[in-house]
């Protein structure tokens, strides 16, 4: 039994899954980066547009309501 050639195998493989290991990690980031660049959300409003919204649908529903009542 050649102690130093097992040895030596096992620091190559040692390495080796070191590298699949640092590749699957930047893969990881990778996606989590496209994720968030790919993420939908709201637009933040300010009063006056909150305010407009509200009016708007305000309106909306009555419509609706009246309609339904007819």
């Amino acid at each position: 039994m050649d102690l130093y050639r097992i040895v030596n195998e096992l620091h190559v493989e040692k390495q080796k899954l070191d590298h699949a290991i640092i590749f699957l990690e930047e893969l990881q980031r990778a996606d989590r980066a496209e994720a968030k660049e790919n993420r939908r959300g709201r637009k933040p409003m300010n009063a006056l547009a909150r305010k407009q919204v509200s009016e708007r649908m305000k309106k909306y529903w009555a419509e609706r309501r009246a309609a339904a009542s007819t």
